[in-house]
């Protein structure tokens, strides 16, 4: 259960509002996907703190985690990403070509390659956490209820084009900051423009995740994301 809560992290985004200016009014769903799409095309890498909730239905209960993250975008196709988690304990981490699920506490860790976790709807996730995919192009996309949250910053729905168990809808809360950006300069630069997200699965697991302590394009080290398996922990392999 740890490794598939932690599978939900992969795809979740919150970041604490911040107070923009009424006149964004005027921009509509195409201006905000936009932002979306532009804020990270400029991300060369990422480093935030995270506060991960998740409401498992199968446990009925909420689980917990939190710890930093930090993700660059490589040379080919895939971005590598690094989890740490202080509590619970466990570590996430991609070079961009495998991945490894790190539990301390059990000495295991479960090695798979970045390709088999990209198949079908982990695709579609993982290209969105990573910034290496278009939204538009993979998601339905239109505002919610509610277009703008207390704050005005503004709330997208987006349903999978392709259904999978793992991902059933991601609703996102986009910065109004970055959408004025956009719609003064047609362009967003050097920020990281998701907000707040949550992510549903089609078994009504629902998985959020609050940033602090956000800082793009810092030139993190690649070494970051390289894993040596220590001494006496059991590599799983599916």
């Amino acid at each position: 259960m740890k490794f598939f809560t932690s599978m939900m992290l992969l795809c979740s985004f919150v970041v604490t509002p911040c107070f923009i200016p009424a006149a964004l009014a005027e921009a509509g769903v195409k201006d905000v996907i936009a932002t979306v799409e532009r804020g990270y095309s400029s991300l060369n890498d990422l480093q935030a703190s995270f506060v991960q909730k998740s409401y498992v239905p199968s446990l009925k209960r909420d689980q917990a985690g939190n710890g930093t993250l930090f993700i660059k975008k490589g040379s080919g196709s895939a971005a590598m990403f690094r989890f740490d988690y202080r509590k619970p304990k466990q570590l996430i981490v991609s070079d961009g070509r495998s991945v490894w699920f790190y539990l301390p506490e059990n000495s295991q860790v479960m090695q798979s390659s970045v390709r088999n976790m990209f198949e079908g709807d982990n695709g579609i996730a993982l290209n969105y956490l990573t910034g290496m995919g278009r939204i538009s192009r993979d998601f339905s996309i239109s505002p919610m209820k509610r277009l703008r949250d207390p704050s005005g910053n503004y709330l997208l729905e987006l349903v999978p084009k392709k259904q999978g168990r793992n991902l059933s809808k991601l609703q996102l809360t986009v910065s109004a900051d970055a959408v004025a950006q956009y719609l003064k300069d047609g362009n967003v630069k050097n920020t990281f423009p998701i907000v707040s997200s949550v992510v549903f699965d089609q078994f009504g697991t629902r998985t959020s995740i609050s940033f602090s302590n956000v800082k793009v394009n810092r030139g993190l080290k690649s070494s970051l994301f390289t894993f040596k398996v220590p001494a006496g922990v059991e590599v799983i392999k599916p």
